[in-house]
């Protein structure tokens, strides 16, 4: 695939035109709800793009649900094992991907009872949220996001990669994460992010953002 042409637009037209593309979409496997991925490394902050398309959702009168994968950490003592500071442990054992898979994707197949649980572990406190569960009626939208979604099999209808450059990766993230940086650059060899995603969007200069449009499908 050569190069991807992007478009300059503002924030706020990118959510609504991202809310637009929503209405029209159909799960690819009959479900009565749609998964949205918002994939983006943190710095890149994809869970402000999610919440900005949930609320041009809701002006247009269209349900949705809005969940980090920051929610669905596993435990400090699992995560941490091998240090605080381990890669390899970041890129595969940080996400509960098990958790994910019974509390928000389950409940979203077709058959389900569209009853997710918007978040399990708070890793701050390392505990257990107890949030209760939010039921999405039919049609509703599901909102996901976080970083490395896309080298999980998780049944997305609709990517989208929010997208820096490694220098901006660099210059965004603060100097306790640069540990992380080596699973950027492992997941956009492996994954590559930016040519897979269903909608790429390019937020080096976060006033300014570019996204491939309609260029794209």
């Amino acid at each position: 695939m050569g190069p991807v042409r992007l478009e300059a637009i503002t924030w706020e037209r990118l959510g609504g035109l991202l809310a637009d593309r929503l209405l029209d979409l159909k799960s690819a496997d009959g479900s009565p709800w749609l998964r949205i991925a918002f994939d983006g490394a943190p710095a890149a902050r994809p869970g402000d793009l999610a919440e900005r398309v949930a609320e041009a959702l809701r002006t247009r009168g269209r349900p949705s649900l809005v969940v980090g994968t920051e929610g669905f950490l596993r435990p400090a003592s699992l995560r941490l094992e091998h240090g605080r500071q381990d890669v390899e442990a970041y890129y595969d054992g940080w996400l509960d991907t098990g958790a994910l898979w019974r509390e928000v994707f389950g409940p979203l197949e077709p058959g389900g009872d569209g009853r997710v649980l918007p978040d399990l572990w708070d890793p701050l406190t390392d505990r257990a949220t107890r949030s209760p569960y939010v039921r999405l009626p039919p049609g509703g939208v599901l909102l996901l996001h976080g970083p490395l979604l896309m080298r999980h099999w998780f049944p997305f209808d609709l990517s989208v990669h929010v997208l820096l450059s490694p220098g901006a990766l660099r210059r965004r993230t603060p100097e306790p994460d640069h540990w992380t940086l080596p699973a950027y650059a492992r997941y956009e060899d492996e994954t590559d992010p930016a040519a897979t995603a269903d909608v790429l969007v390019r937020a080096d200069d976060p006033r300014h953002p570019a996204w491939s449009g309609s260029s794209r499908t």
